[in-house]
């Protein structure tokens, strides 16, 4: 979950790394550290974000045109300056960064120490440069990418990493395995980073190594990938659409609240030439494709995890409901261990934004050497999950930045959503009448999003009556028991607030304990088929004076009544209703986590793509 980045050119490389590492720090705020040759390594790392690094850096002798940063997601060594990457070898000429878990690192380190190695660090990572340091000592005129590769044969585990020597300041070597690692090409300068915001303003050519590949950079030669067998590969060059103000604020407060705002685009975008409501039709290409394995399927199982799960959950309603296929949701760190029966009648639904969840990845691995025919819904494209999949659709919310999701989830759900309506079509399980009912009223969801974000000075005042509970429930059924979910771990992301989803039926069977005056109970009432059982679930904790904030159908007045606080949305039907009872709850935990003066778009102990285990 760290991000990396590193550059060689004819500019000055630092203005550049701690640009890269700015735009990267969704993926771990830990601590950051940058490398630069110039005659010797000028080595700096800090606890803390990049700003702390560049009060460090300031007055100091940055100067060279080839050098790397690290900003960190602690796994192996707690968040300090001496953990802090980049790391060296033990005679300070090489130095690393590196994104993954070194699993047999432990081991290493014993046999390394055996060597008469010393270690300063707590870090896997440490190991790594010293093991490519052992190998060199053995073979005098061994090249660093000769070594890595040897040393990479030797490793368990998952990486991305990149490496200086000081002695060759001309030279960078980058290899992954289960992390990403993006090469970017420009007019004779090169980048390597963990995707490919911090290089947009310099080029839009790519290449997105694959597992196992060892990219070796030479200022004044270009770029060699080979491997890990050493066989030279010969990628395509991809050129990217990502526009650098899609990866600025455009002044608002913080990324969560820009992509809470941006959702009537990127749902619409999600839409994009895949509906016609006027025209009767809705189509995704990566089903057409493959639409006879859909239309046999025998089961759908969905894997996900986070966000992304709950999105699942919302399609097993979709999918049984729409279409009457048999659909389960797994959480991909269970399914990868759990031995599941899985055979190819079953279609299995892979959602991540990032592409790249190192959980959700090996489930999907496992899954298809059974067999089963794998679909992605991914929003990064050139990730991992579009690779190992057979078909799929990106979601084009465009970048997402803020660690707690919005505008991914809405925009997985759209995608999700017109699955189930292509497959309840073609399958005769909904009627024509509904059928275009269901596009019509999808078509309106961005619209009706818009209306639902000019209540948010209401959901503000509401967020300021609540701001001081230690806890909260979620009370949801049917379609909105996930926005539930959902709604009480944006909660517990951002402002830290324990907070717990329920189906509302089991609050009987144990939560109802906990709810006193102080006790905020949020409850999704806009589900028509379990109307008169929400009102009961309202008066329950009412009676234990609990507060209760509604989310209502327009002109609800009943449970308005009932409720202490009501936000109200439109109509929808109902299996369409979570792309929009979602949206009060995401702009609550918003200005929940401001109030508290909690750090929005970085909450602590998390990052923004789970890249490790």
């Amino acid at each position: 979950m760290c991000g990396i980045v590193a550059y060689v050119g004819d500019r000055e490389a630092y203005p550049i790394i701690i640009d890269g590492l700015r735009r990267l720090e969704y993926r771990g705020y830990d601590s950051a550290g940058v490398s630069i040759i110039n005659g010797s390594f000028n080595n700096y790392k800090k606890q803390g974000k990049v700003s702390d690094l560049e009060q460090l850096l300031e007055g100091k002798d940055l100067h060279g045109t080839i050098g790397m940063g690290h900003t960190r997601w602690a796994t192996h060594g707690v968040p300090n300056d001496v953990n802090a990457h980049p790391h060296l070898s033990g005679d300070g000429n090489l130095s690393i960064i590196h994104n993954g878990i070194i699993e047999n690192y432990a081991s290493l380190k014993q046999a390394l120490e055996n060597l008469g190695h010393t270690f300063k660090s707590d870090t896997d990572t440490e190991v790594l440069i010293h093991l490519i340091e052992e190998i060199r000592k053995g073979e005098k005129d061994l090249s660093l990418e000769e070594a890595t590769r040897q040393a990479l044969q030797k490793v368990d585990g998952a990486y991305a990493i990149v490496i200086l020597e000081k002695d060759n300041p001309d030279k960078i070597v980058g290899a992954k395995k289960s992390s990403p690692l993006v090469l970017g090409i420009g007019d004779g300068e090169y980048f390597l980073a963990s995707d490919a915001s911090p290089m947009v303003k310099y080029t839009d050519k790519v290449i997105y190594l694959e597992d196992e590949e060892i990219v070796t950079i030479e200022r004044d030669k270009g770029y060699q990938i080979r491997t890990i067998e050493n066989k030279v590969t010969n990628p395509k060059v991809l050129q990217i659409d990502l526009k650098i103000e899609e990866l600025e604020k455009g002044g608002y407060d913080h990324f969560m609240l820009k992509e809470i705002y941006q959702q009537p685009v990127t749902i619409a975008e999600s839409m994009r030439g895949r509906i016609n409501a006027a025209e009767g039709w809705c189509k995704l290409g990566g089903m057409e494709l493959h639409m006879n394995r859909f239309l046999n399927a025998k089961r759908i199982i969905l894997t996900a995890c986070g966000t992304s799960w709950h999105a699942a959950m919302i399609a097993e309603y979709l999918f049984e409901d729409l279409a009457r296929i048999p659909t389960e949701v797994e959480y991909a760190s269970e399914f990868r261990y759990r031995n599941p029966i899985i055979t190819p009648d079953d279609v299995i639904i892979a959602i991540s934004q990032s592409g790249e969840t190192a959980d959700t990845l090996a489930a999907i691995k496992s899954a298809k050497t059974k067999g089963a025919f794998l679909y992605g819904i991914v929003n990064n494209v050139g990730s991992s999950i579009p690779r190992e999949t057979h078909s799929g659709s990106y979601t084009h919310a465009g970048p997402e930045i803020g660690v707690a999701s919005t505008k991914a989830f809405t925009s997985q759900l759209t995608v999700l959503t017109m699955m189930a309506i292509i497959l309840g079509y073609q399958k005769g399980k909904i009627s024509e009448d509904y059928y275009h009912r269901l596009l019509s009223e999808l078509e309106s969801i961005p619209a009706q999003v818009a209306k639902i974000l000019n209540k948010s000075e209401q959901i503000k005042y509401i967020a300021g009556e609540v701001r001081n509970a230690s806890n909260a429930l979620y009370l949801g059924r049917g379609y909105n028991f996930p926005i539930a979910l959902e709604g009480a771990l944006k909660l517990k992301e951002i402002s830290y607030i324990h907070a717990e989803g329920y189906p509302a039926a089991e609050m009987k069977h144990g939560p109802i304990a906990l709810i006193d005056m102080y006790m905020p109970v949020v409850i999704i009432a806009t589900n028509e088929s379990a109307r008169e059982k929400i009102i009961s679930n309202i008066q329950e904790v009412k009676a234990r004076k609990g507060i209760v904030i509604a989310i209502i159908t327009e002109g609800d007045d009943k449970i308005k009544e009932m409720a202490d606080f009501s936000i109200e949305i439109p109509m929808i039907e109902e299996p369409l209703s979570p792309l929009l009872s979602v949206i009060p709850l995401q702009i609550l935990s918003y200005h929940i986590a401001v109030m508290r003066g909690c750090h929005v778009d970085q909450p602590r102990n998390l990052a923004k793509s789970v890249t490790v285990e």
